[in-house]
């Protein structure tokens, strides 16, 4: 899976949203994953963590590109997650993770500061293709309605190029201690080591700070 460059899986993509636009059949929903982002920790002489993520985010910007050359752009919208959101802490929450949308509807130069949630992204694509709910937690989930106008901007997007050199190598020296077979498949290496080696790759010679959580306690309700 992580062996496979992003930007290899955006061209794969780009011939199909072709197909679709000579068909003038266009797919309801297309799910596509981009794992490179995961990387491969400082394994000697693979790509190093900045390289794949830069090439990750390249791949992105690729592919939305090339959506908004369609013909369907102005009727599409895409929602972009990771899947990473209990790893990774930041300064906040260990909890948070990004969310992009990709519209001619979506809000430009706005804030929006509701909270949302995996189920959200999952309760408005049910909204916008006209779907029940599948369970009750997106039928409860506050949908991003919040991210989008009424009056749509069909301006192609245009990618900005990587300013990172994407060949870019760990040292052929170094020995990881998470096991090479574990990179087999995304998440299946030991997060906390990966962690460190890719801070460790991007910090050389500092240690990484201490994880941080934040706790969210509730009151029980009061009886009568």
């Amino acid at each position: 899976m992580l062996a496979i460059p992003d930007t290899t899986r955006a061209r794969l993509f780009a011939d199909s949203v072709a197909s679709w636009d000579r068909q003038g059949r266009f797919p309801d929903l297309v799910i596509l994953w981009l794992p490179r982002d995961h990387t491969l920790g400082r394994q000697a002489s693979q790509p190093t963590p900045r390289a794949m993520v830069a090439e990750n985010d390249l791949a992105l910007g690729l592919i939305v590109e090339r959506l908004s050359q369609s013909p369907v752009w102005p009727s599409l919208a895409a929602f972009v997650l990771e899947d990473d959101a209990q790893n990774g802490p930041d300064h906040v929450d260990a909890h948070r993770s990004v969310l992009l949308v990709a519209s001619p509807y979506a809000r430009r130069d706005a804030v929006d500061s509701t909270f949302y949630t995996t189920a959200s992204v999952l309760r408005t694509i049910e909204g916008i293709l006209g779907l029940s709910p599948l369970s009750q937690y997106d039928a409860a989930a506050t949908p991003l309605w919040n991210a989008f106008t009424r009056r749509p901007d069909p301006t192609p997007f245009v990618h900005v190029p990587t300013t990172w050199p994407l060949h870019e190598l760990n040292p052929t020296t170094f020995r990881s201690r998470i096991p090479t077979g574990d990179f087999a498949e995304a998440d299946e290496a030991d997060e906390m080591e990966l962690n460190r080696e890719i801070w460790e790759s991007v910090h050389p010679g500092s240690t990484p700070p201490p994880v941080r959580q934040s706790w969210v306690l509730r009151q029980p309700p009061k009886t009568k």
